[in-house]
């Protein structure tokens, strides 16, 4: 092993990271300095004070950075250290060969590939979610790339869903390589330790391997450009954005949009927890909402390309037409 693949990550466990978040978190949400926490608890955390400034640093608590008073006034470090891996093994038994194999087995489990959309460097992203047959992608705004939002949302989904609905509706992710998606058991198990999905990794440098996710980017892409703040944007605006990419009739789905073809197996239920719906483009009330004055509010999204009119960025909820 080469120095440099030693310190690529963290060797901390799930049930370690958690023992050490449920000291840490709560005394730094009260105001006490990490030193102190790092002195006083010794025994209980066996890490130095600076492995706990690089656990919140780079998300790995509930608490965050925000939570540390001189951290808020200090300026920040021009070698900010970059987004680190979890669980370093987290390809083990994962990796696209393994993902080969586990479809073979298991035939009939649909596969959702899951990437991240950024913007500006270390601002806000996107969770993009993509249903391979559908061809529907879902987006979730993060507040920063780090592993635990993307654990969040799952949580949060399972929840909404019900487990059932989630297991049949998430059997099987693809990944790619990003430290985001470095703590895969979290993913896969609920709080129980109940198996709910498996997940999988692409090769390094083949986003190829996830096609179809990556090439429904493009329409992200023309909507929101890269190193646009995606922060800047609430999630019923991507909402919506997703709405009407979804509803976009795609050749290859016999002319159909993936909410249909979706709605059409799954139902809608589904969809309304993903908070999406079917854009209809209706000449009439869009020309009164364009005359009602509120053109200052406007930026068109959706031009030629997609069909549709609708703002993105518009206050009125007359926008949702």
């Amino acid at each position: 092993m080469v120095r440099s693949e030693s310190r690529a990550g963290f060797a901390l466990s799930p049930t370690e990271l958690k023992q050490m978040d449920d000291i840490v978190s709560p005394l730094l949400i009260k105001g006490q300095s990490l030193h102190h926490i790092a002195v006083h608890h010794a025994d209980e955390l066996m890490k130095s004070e600076r492995t706990l400034y690089a656990y919140v640093n780079n998300g790995l608590f509930t608490a965050r950075n925000l939570d540390m008073p001189r951290t808020v006034r200090m300026r920040p470090r021009k070698n900010v250290s970059r987004n680190l891996k979890v669980d370093k093994a987290c390809r083990e038994g994962r990796d696209f060969s393994c993902f080969q194999a586990y479809t073979k087995e298991h035939p009939d489990f649909s596969v959702r590939q899951i990437d991240s959309v950024e913007g500006l460097k270390g601002g806000a992203v996107l969770l993009t979610i993509h249903f391979v047959e559908q061809g529907l992608q879902l987006a979730f705004l993060r507040k920063r790339n780090d592993s635990q939002s993307v654990i969040d949302i799952f949580n949060r989904l399972y929840l909404e869903l019900r487990p059932d609905i989630f297991m049949e509706l998430f059997p099987l992710l693809l990944a790619d390589n990003g430290s985001e998606f470095s703590n895969p058991s979290a993913i896969e198990c609920d709080s129980q330790g109940k198996l709910r999905t498996r997940m999988f990794y692409c090769n390094a440098s083949a986003p190829y391997q996830k096609d179809s996710c990556e090439n429904n980017h493009e329409m992200i892409r023309r909507i929101i450009p890269k190193g646009e703040y995606i922060g800047q944007y609430t999630q019923e605006q991507i909402d919506l954005m997703m709405s009407h990419i979804n509803s976009y009739a795609r050749k290859k789905l016999g002319n159909k949009s993936p909410y249909e073809v979706f709605e059409f197996q799954y139902g809608k239920k589904c969809l309304d927890v993903f908070h999406l719906c079917i854009m209809r483009f209706q000449v009439r009330k869009y020309r009164q909402f364009i005359n009602g004055g509120k053109i200052s509010d406007i930026i068109l999204f959706c031009q030629s390309w997609i069909g549709f009119s609708p703002c993105f960025r518009c206050k009125s909820k007359q926008s949702h037409i």
